[in-house]
């Protein structure tokens, strides 16, 4: 864990989030900025700075999967988009980005908001269907 990392803090509870995923290794909350409705960030608990660092990379992928399968199954999303630029936040971190039309690609430069009640009910949704 690093001190003034914000994912750190999210993982030690220092900073809210809504959760929809936990187990032993791995965190998984909706980003505060979303690119789409849904958008998750899956992340170790443990500090590392890219997503290769991850010794159990297969692993951490299997979970980016079982949020991904949830979005399609609770919100109807088309096909879900994973992103793992890691230059906003140096702890790893993979975008989980549910894609609802016929885009190819997600713009990641279009951040949208919903208020904290719309943000509720969509973690909920998304754990409900893990």
């Amino acid at each position: 864990m690093k001190d003034n990392c914000v994912f750190c803090k999210i993982v030690k509870g220092e900073i809210p989030c809504y959760k929809v995923y936990e187990d032993a290794e791995y965190m998984a909350f909706l980003d505060i900025a979303p690119l789409n409705l849904g958008h998750v960030q899956v992340v170790p608990k443990k500090h590392y700075r890219w997503v290769w660092d991850v010794p159990n990379f297969g692993e951490y992928w299997e979970v980016a999967r079982k949020i991904a399968l949830s979005q399609m199954k609770s919100l109807g999303a088309k096909m879900v988009e994973f992103l793992t630029h890691g230059m906003d936040v140096e702890h790893c971190h993979i975008w989980v980005v549910p894609i609802y039309n016929d885009e190819a690609f997600i713009d990641t430069s279009a951040r949208k908001k919903f208020d904290a009640e719309k943000m509720q009910e969509i973690s909920e949704k998304i754990k409900m269907a893990i």
